[in-house]
């Protein structure tokens, strides 16, 4: 689904529950880390074999709800602040990039 897509389900379902008052900056934000925190929920005390044979179960399409719960928000938040998310993530992206060439340059400086 294209972000417009996922922001044009996620706005039906807020317009037939009157919930479109509520998303508000914070409160999207607020529902964002709640989203976060359900998945981490879902790991937590599993360590990685344990989360691997849990995605081996019906409980993926937990996991996968969740995923999905914060990717809706984040779209939706982002859209309700103006921020075309595709060119902040590829702005941050490059900017990550540049930090590991740095870091790498400095590390080769270190060992010279």
């Amino acid at each position: 689904m294209t972000h417009r897509e996922i922001l044009a389900a996620f706005d039906a379902v807020a317009e037939a529950r009157g919930w479109q008052p509520l998303h508000s900056p914070k409160n999207l934000a607020m529902a964002l880390s709640v989203e976060v925190a359900e998945l981490g929920r879902c790991f937590q005390w599993k360590d990685n074999s344990e989360i691997q044979a849990l995605m081996q179960t019906e409980g993926s399409m937990g996991i996968a709800a969740e995923l999905a719960d914060i990717q809706m928000y984040l779209i939706k938040l982002a859209a309700v602040l103006g921020v075309d998310l595709d060119a902040a993530l590829r702005d941050k992206i490059d900017e990550n990039r540049r930090r590991c060439e740095i870091a790498l340059c400095n590390e080769e400086a270190d060992e010279r």
